[in-house]
């Protein structure tokens, strides 16, 4: 885009600011007994009352447009409640979080989304658009948590391109866990929060549409693993905060690692790393060592 048709589709863009969109849900168990099995946890299945695990909120409220309504790339159209950014590539650059309440199975709950800002940059691929909303999903007791959410649209690399440019992730983590990702984890994942995006489970449009070099890893999958190795190794703590920024994809064709690093009692640093030991995902999380509720 040239600057002046740029700044003009931004201001055309941001008139989407302050949209408002509402999903109605119940938190039921199947969903959940699924995302275990997903993640490879040996537990108990939920029963009513059972807390949803951080992050689980994925799996609900989800936007269910229409087949017809789908773009070449598997994501509804742009144009309702996201602005209709005209790049192609689009990724989830990260969140924040502040958990107030367990989630339960059995709770009816809203999602309330809303669009808080669309920014223009310039990076190293040429013009980058940010679209920030934020959720909050409240049930019975009121809000239960609420997210803001990064998404990114930018220009698809030309053939041969370099990826972004790659930072050495830390070499200081107390514990780990090593990821195999293959097809059928990222089409389990793409399942069960209904999201068609191509890139995940269509190796032909992955490679051969959008140019890289195998099924790309979710995101918010990442992130949910780095809670799940969070959760293995603090079972008792209740996560209050968490926050996450994707800074390198991940593929199906390689292994890669979770890390985590105590930084203090009730404060630990996350983050995932591909085989070449570059930080992909960095993240915080903030835990409640008193347990009462």
């Amino acid at each position: 885009m040239t600057i002046a048709t740029a700044a003009e589709s931004l201001a055309h863009w941001r008139t989407w600011v302050g949209k408002v969109e509402r999903q109605d849900d119940r938190i039921t168990a199947a969903p959940l007994s699924a995302l275990a099995a997903t993640l490879d946890r040996d537990e108990p299945a939920p029963v009513t009352g059972s807390d949803a695990p951080p992050l689980a909120h994925w799996l609900f409220c989800r936007p269910l447009a229409r087949h017809s309504e789908l773009g070449v790339d598997g994501h509804p159209a742009r144009g309702s409640f996201l602005p209709p950014v005209s790049l192609p590539r689009r990724m989830w650059a990260g969140s924040r979080f502040v958990f107030h309440h367990p989630l339960r199975v059995g709770d009816s709950i809203t999602r309330k989304s809303r669009v808080l800002d669309v920014k223009l940059k310039s990076g190293r691929s040429g013009d980058l658009v940010l679209v920030t909303v934020r959720h909050d999903i409240a049930n019975a007791r009121g809000v239960a948590l609420s997210e803001e959410h990064d998404i990114l649209y930018r220009d698809a690399a030309p053939p041969g391109a370099a990826g972004p440019a790659a930072t050495p992730a830390p070499s200081d983590a107390q514990y780990s866990r090593h990821v195999d990702p293959d097809a059928v984890l990222l089409f389990r994942y793409s399942a069960l929060t209904f999201n068609a995006h191509r890139i995940h489970y269509d190796r032909d449009h992955a490679t051969r549409v959008e140019g890289y070099p195998g099924l790309v890893v979710h995101g918010p999958l990442v992130a949910t693993l780095l809670v799940d190795l969070l959760r293995r190794q603090h079972p008792a703590a209740t996560l209050r905060r968490f926050e996450f920024r994707a800074l390198r994809p991940l593929f199906d064709i390689h292994p890669f690692r979770l890390c985590g690093r105590n930084d203090a009692a009730d404060r630990v640093a996350l983050w995932a790393c591909d085989r070449d030991g570059s930080l992909a995902m960095q993240a915080s999380a903030a835990l409640d060592l008193d347990h009462h509720r």
